[in-house]
């Protein structure tokens, strides 16, 4: 079995990031623009945008709150931020700054934002229980905490390659299991103090036809065999059974990749 490395698994993560020119994938873009219309921004609101990737969420949240308003947009992969900063300077937005910053050791000063989104990014931080305590923390009195998450069985074309890659000896864990039901959701926001839960399921999936890029995306991810010590054979050899997998539940019309998102929105107590 392979253990995972808390620093490699970072740099892991980082590499990934920092290597992707085509981040903004049709899921992406909609993701974020569905988490900030459900987070209800208002003219004149302070926003932070944890893991911000290339801005999308940060942006749109931009364009709401104004210039009375404020964004900060965070993120560890510095190739995120420089297409994140392109694209505001294009935009000539002045109301929003990004800054290169590792969620997990995030310094925030207490009651300072309104609002604080993470987009489809809060399952690579290695402490989310107390990042969540952080944004508690940081946000001002029934102030909100709006966020996306996978449901622990998407994508399901994930759930396959693990249980593949597992017959091989390497137990990947599930990057979605924490938070990966709304009962899992409320119990861990409520003991970081929020209250209010609320919970937007929503599909993304889709329909797939190319399982072999699929299998790269897994196999390169940070939660894929990055730190497998395999030989060519080997690693091909699992290749053709996660795509032998793939076609037995394959229809006409391709794989259905089940992608369940959910959209949290939690709140800080009146006074707290």
């Amino acid at each position: 079995m392979t253990k995972f490395s808390l620093n490699r698994y970072k740099q892991q993560i980082r590499n990934d990031f920092n290597s992707r020119s085509n981040y903004e994938s049709e899921f992406h873009r909609k993701a974020a623009a569905r988490l900030v219309e459900l987070a209800k921004l208002q003219a004149g609101q302070r926003v932070l945008d944890v893991a911000t990737g290339t801005g999308l969420a940060a942006i749109a949240a931009a364009r709401v709150v104004g210039l009375t308003g404020h964004v900060l947009g965070t993120d560890f992969s510095a190739g995120m931020l420089q297409q994140a900063r392109a694209q505001a300077e294009a935009l000539g937005l002045k109301n929003i700054v990004f800054e290169n910053v590792d969620a997990d050791n995030q310094e925030l000063q207490e009651r300072q934002y309104d609002i604080v989104l993470c987009s489809s990014a809060i399952v690579y931080f290695t402490d989310i229980p107390a990042v969540l305590e952080q944004w508690h923390s940081a946000l001002r009195s029934e102030g909100r905490v709006v966020f996306s998450c996978l449901a622990e069985t998407s994508p399901s074309a994930s759930v396959v390659f693990r249980s593949v890659v597992k017959k091989y000896g390497i137990t990947i864990p599930n990057p979605n299991a924490l938070l990966g039901t709304p009962e899992k959701c409320r119990q861990i926001l409520e003991a970081a103090g929020f209250e209010g839960t609320e919970m937007v399921p929503e599909q993304f999936g889709s329909y797939l036809q190319d399982a072999s890029a699929v299998w790269a995306g897994n196999a390169r991810s940070a939660f894929g065999l990055q730190d497998a010590q395999w030989s060519e054979e080997q690693l091909n050899q699992c290749r053709l059974e996660y795509l032998a997998e793939i076609k037995k539940v394959s229809t006409e019309d391709g794989y259905w990749n089940d992608v369940t998102l959910f959209f949290v929105t939690a709140h800080k107590a009146r006074g707290a």
